[in-house]
């Protein structure tokens, strides 16, 4: 773990707050319903939520009958998480924290975990995933979702490149077998992955970046061309660029 960055990924999710709820790709109803509905928890379940943002997907897992624990860096996405869950009472609680502090463990142990476009901003996808697994009952179910590079190394450096130019908090996408992999390493059973495709509008998906080069400098890279599997730009769609990209949906089972 690494204190510096967890303090720039709280002030970059601070500032990008207002701007992230609202992006389609968070917000998309029928992506969070799949999420939901792939994810299998048994009714009632209680889980963590694991980076859990402006609360758009707890509130989904609240609607369909869970209970929720929330865990996040920034201040200003806990904040809008509490409002957003306020409907479910009791059954909804949000922390301003680490997943792997103690104050989170304090909450534990839960039925699952999960979490959802957090594994490209940390630092050690395996620690990560590892905290998870031990906050989680034996039997309990681990889901992960998270968008996916290329498994050609040269198209997944510049899809790298350009996610770190569009935000400095960015750290690594991976495969999806690279997940696969991850979800084993971690001791999980019974894993399955789904993946699907989805879009992003460039200048939304830059401007609730936090950047590290221009967005001029950005646009002329996608425009020469990007045709990394996840993320490669959508031809003739007039003056709007579009990337086409791919998500995965993981599940594992705790032994």
């Amino acid at each position: 773990m690494s204190h510096a960055h967890d303090r720039e990924l709280a002030g970059a999710f601070d500032d990008q707050a207002p701007k992230f709820e609202k992006a389609p790709v968070q917000s998309d109803p029928a992506a969070l319903e799949r999420l939901v509905r792939e994810a299998g928890f048994p009714p009632g379940s209680r889980l963590l939520d694991a980076g859990c943002g402006p609360g758009l997907v707890a509130e989904a897992f609240l609607r369909a009958g869970f209970r929720v624990v929330g865990a996040d860096l920034s201040p200003g996405m806990i904040e809008r998480a509490r409002a957003r869950c306020d409907f479910a009472g009791d059954a909804a609680e949000f922390v301003q924290a680490s997943v792997h502090s103690a104050e989170v463990a304090a909450l534990g142990p839960f039925d699952g975990a999960y979490s959802r476009y957090v594994l490209h901003h940390v630092l050690d996808p395996r620690a990560f995933l590892a905290r998870q697994v031990e906050l989680v009952r034996p039997g309990g179910r681990i889901v992960l979702c998270d968008h996916l590079t290329s498994p050609d190394p040269a198209a997944a450096r510049r899809h790298q490149d350009l996610e770190v130019a569009r935000d400095r908090t960015h750290t690594r996408n991976l495969t999806g077998g690279e997940l696969v992999d991850l979800f084993a390493a971690a001791g999980l059973e019974g894993i399955r992955l789904v993946e699907e495709g989805f879009e992003l509008d460039f200048d939304e998906w830059f401007d609730r970046g936090t950047p590290g080069e221009s967005k001029a400098s950005v646009r002329d890279v996608l425009l020469r061309g990007v045709d990394a599997r996840g993320f490669k730009v959508a031809p003739g769609r007039g003056a709007s660029i579009r990337i086409e990209c791919v998500r995965a949906i993981v599940v594992g089972r705790r032994g």
